[in-house]
């Protein structure tokens, strides 16, 4: 299995990454969603979604006076489990129904 880490330097080659992954028969997971839309097996992470409204609170909070220094570090609250059946497919494994019930999202 090849886990792709959610770093900056692989954002821009995620759907590369996919691809050879997949034409090599290796189960990869990443850490951003469109991993797995680009044909990874599955992604795991923080919801982007989620990311960047908290960050709109943030500029608002800094636009109306707050010190940035101030504001406290936060953490991903929510996290994202996608999985790509087509993958798991052409890989030839099955993914058990307990752990599809729990994915936020299932590409078919």
């Amino acid at each position: 299995m090849l886990l792709i880490t959610d770093d900056t330097l692989f954002w821009n080659l995620h759907a590369r990454l996919a691809m050879l992954a997949k034409e090599r028969r290796l189960p990869a997971i990443g850490g951003i969603g469109a991993f797995a839309e680009a044909g990874g097996l599955m992604a795991f992470g923080p919801s982007l979604k989620e990311e960047f409204r908290r960050a709109v609170s943030y500029v608002d909070r800094i636009l109306k006076g707050a010190k940035p220094a101030d504001l406290p570090v936060a953490q991903p609250t929510k996290f994202e489990l996608i999985i790509n059946l087509k993958t798991a497919k052409a890989l030839g494994l099955t993914i058990p129904q307990s752990v599809l019930l729990r994915a936020d999202e299932v590409i078919r």
